[in-house]
């Protein structure tokens, strides 16, 4: 028998209904009752007519028969209980990035054909605006209350009047129709293209995304297994919101262990502050990031506050960068801690892991897992861990099947090859010595400067060598002389006096010259997506504007 998320919870909530699975705000809610609340979402769902249209082989495997549910919501246990919910009732969730303006926001819903939206408050006008513009309107639309007064959207419900009347108890059909072909749907930030959406079967996901297996690496043979190796010792803060990815799979990989998550008391932003005070008051064992971006005001707010964090165990990295100057310093605040980064993306799942602790070798490469490959240039063949050339990052095996609703790109990015389903996210890396794999950077931020390729993560890196740096993105623009030339935007640290020669010389001592940047464009704050990622379109608008001014042209030589 396949895996899949339903049933693996419910067999984690009958173990032990009456351990911790979810604190937010002093208040801490059991398995059951988080049980019981996604079951009473999933009967919203059904009385909606919610639910799957037929059989998963009817539809080619880039569709889905499960209908789709909006989470247009900030980071909040209803966003948990809708997701967990609407695959109860044999729906599938959508996250929504609630920084969205009308148009992006417009494209999300009707690409996915939502048939039910569950908005907080503060995003409703947007909703609203955005509604007559559908190709479908939704049938289903249910507001969640927060810090605003808004008024209740016409035709909608208040969420808790409905799911707070419905019953707990599930339908005796459901259980029957769970399926691990059942979809997980997550939709990709878009920051260098229009969103889409990655449709995985769920038994794929849990294993390969939420590794759900055993330590060997072998599969649970039933759902039985899974839940019976669930310890429940680990107590989870994810620091970024839930409409990414890193966030809500960190919080399913808790519960599917038998662990407890924890929210900020201020789940509409990121404030290092409240993490560090959450974490320690709350005896946090394993705090999530997206790499430097979130690591670096960490990192501030720890040198300034003296917390030391004694339950905190791991800290885990996934979805961006995390610079091996930055490593190092969480480990020196916090020396008893081991950082798992994990490398991967929507469309891979985990692809390998670099843990580090205070004894590893600074320029530690990640681990591949079992199921982890690097292509050739042309994606035709497999390359061997002695050659080194650089090639393409790929998944094999537990995969998803393909992008909602788009063929083509489902072709490309998951190609056949000899046979099995490859997933090639677009990460550019090669084989290392000892094994381990150097990861480049994305192929679509690649600048190609004077027929040389430069991987613009290698060039932000250099530059946070220097600790002046609080945030940097690197990308390119048109040259009359290199065709592409390498540009920072650059956000230093208050108070600093930095020149752009003295940033240039930290960089260069560990990229070539001709990879430093030819402009350094300083800007009060780098613009990045609600879960950190750098948005490289802003970065290029920024480098664009600026012009090539002598005064923020340094020359690599």
């Amino acid at each position: 028998m396949e895996l899949h998320v339903p049933g693996v919870l419910e067999a984690v909530e009958h173990a032990d209904p009456d351990h911790p699975a979810l604190v937010h705000a002093g208040r801490t809610w059991t398995r059951r009752q988080v049980g019981d609340r996604c079951r009473q979402f999933a009967h919203v769902l059904a009385r909606a007519g919610l639910g799957r249209s037929g059989p998963h082989d009817s539809l080619p495997r880039w569709s889905t028969v499960q209908d789709r549910v909006a989470l247009y919501l900030h980071t909040g246990p209803e966003y948990l209980e809708c997701m967990v919910g609407a695959w109860v009732a044999g729906a599938v969730a959508v996250n929504v990035n609630y920084r969205y303006v009308a148009d992006e926001l417009t494209h999300v819903l009707d690409d996915a054909g939502v048939r039910a939206v569950v908005v907080h408050g503060r995003y409703s006008r947007t909703l609203a605006d955005v509604l007559p513009r559908l190709r479908r309107r939704p049938e289903l639309i249910l507001q969640v209350p927060d810090s605003g007064e808004e008024p209740l959207l016409p035709g909608a419900r208040w969420y808790e009047d409905a799911v707070g009347s419905a019953p707990a108890a599930p339908e005796a059909r459901w259980r029957d129709e769970w399926s691990g072909d059942d979809r997980y749907l997550c939709y990709t930030g878009g920051t260098t293209g229009l969103p889409k959406g990655v449709l995985w079967r769920q038994a794929d996901f849990l294993v390969a995304a939420l590794g759900v297996r055993h330590r060997d690496g072998s599969d649970h043979e039933s759902i039985e297994e899974a839940a019976a190796a669930a310890s429940g010792r680990v107590r989870a803060l994810p620091a970024p919101p839930f409409m990414h990815g890193a966030a809500h799979w960190n919080a399913l990989s808790c519960w599917v262990a038998g662990g407890t998550v924890v929210l900020p008391d201020h789940p509409d932003r990121v404030d290092p502050a409240d993490l560090v005070a959450v974490a320690a008051r709350e005896d946090v064992t394993s705090l999530l990031l997206v790499g430097d971006p979130m690591a670096c005001p960490l990192v501030d707010e720890l040198r300034r506050n003296g917390a030391t964090l004694p339950s905190l165990r791991h800290i885990v990295s996934g979805g961006a960068v995390l610079s091996p100057a930055t490593r190092a310093q969480l480990l020196e605040l916090l020396p008893g801690v081991t950082i798992i980064d994990v490398l991967g993306s929507t469309e891979s799942g985990r692809q390998g892991v670099a843990t580090v602790d205070a004894t590893t070798p600074r320029d530690h490469g990640f681990s591949p897992s079992t199921t982890s490959v690097i292509l050739d240039e042309h994606r035709s063949r497999v390359l061997a861990p002695d050659d080194h050339s650089v090639g393409w990052l790929a998944q094999r095996g537990r995969v998803p099947v393909g992008y909602l609703g788009d063929p083509e790109r489902s072709e490309a990015t998951f190609p056949e090859i000899d046979g099995v389903r490859h997933a090639v996210p677009g990460d550019r890396a090669r084989w290392r010595d000892d094994g381990t794999i150097e990861l480049l950077g994305r192929d679509s931020v690649c600048v190609n400067t004077g027929g040389e390729k430069v991987f613009v993560e290698e060039v932000e890196q250099a530059l946070r060598l220097h600790p002046d740096v609080m945030d940097v993105v690197v990308c390119g623009r048109p040259s009359e002389r290199w065709g592409e030339e390498v540009v920072a935007v650059v956000q230093l640290r208050d108070g600093s006096t930095a020149t752009d020669r003295e940033l240039i010389a930290a960089a260069g001592g560990s990229v070539a010259r001709y990879k430093l940047p030819k402009a350094i464009l300083r800007v009060p704050g780098v613009v990045r997506s609600p879960s950190g990622k750098a948005d490289y379109r802003w970065a290029r608008r920024v480098a664009a504007g600026a012009g090539l001014s002598p005064s923020s042209r340094p020359r690599s030589g």
